[in-house]
């Protein structure tokens, strides 16, 4: 099993890339093969929408470092998708991320649908500053059921709060709460293997 992280916070050692890599980490221990990127280091621009991705087999025209991320997200059987909130919402980095996803996967009721990609597993995590983890709920109920209508198998929806004070590293039980999230993604692949 292949699993891929990718932290949309502009904070490359932040609350958010932890998250991402705990998971990611239970997950490889329970044997997965794990590869992470972070926002801060890549150059993602917004899409275009050209539909140059659905006119033909070319895909995203827009050459920058999403296309690695394509290629491996066509390899993955899952994604770990991290944003912090921000002014109630996913960071601007995961939504330009979120609306690249666009060439690669459209519903089955689009015109463009493409089955190769419909199904793979999704952990989406959040990150925020306020102490109440239903604070946002409406929010993260409508970004879960949005990538519901992309196909994407939403796993788990952990919402890390509180971190106005602390970071999450220094709050221990998080420590194998965040990995039993990634070795429970594997562990419910592994019959299908």
């Amino acid at each position: 099993m292949k699993v891929i992280g990718y932290s949309a916070s502009p904070r490359k050692e932040g609350n958010t890339a932890w998250v991402v890599n705990k998971i990611l980490e239970g997950a490889h221990e329970q044997g997965a093969e794990t590869q992470s990127w972070s926002s801060s280091d890549l150059e993602i621009k917004p899409c275009r929408g050209c539909l140059a991705c659905h006119k033909g087999a070319r895909g995203c025209v827009i050459n920058d470092d999403m296309q690695d991320i394509y290629a491996a997200l066509a390899q993955a059987d899952a994604l770990v998708l991290g944003s912090p909130i921000y002014m109630g919402q996913m960071s601007g980095q995961a939504k330009i991320f979120t609306d690249r996803l666009f060439a690669q996967i459209s519903p089955r009721f689009s015109p463009h649908y493409k089955e190769e990609n419909a199904g793979k597993k999704l952990i989406l995590a959040f990150t925020q500053g306020n102490p109440d983890p239903g604070r946002f709920q409406v929010y993260i109920d409508y970004t879960k059921h949005m990538f519901q209508l992309l196909e994407f198998d939403v796993i788990a929806v952990p919402v890390v709060a509180g971190l106005r004070t602390e970071s999450a590293q220094e709050r221990t039980e998080l420590h194998a709460v965040m990995k039993e999230i990634g070795s429970s993604l594997v562990a419910e692949r592994a019959p299908e293997e």
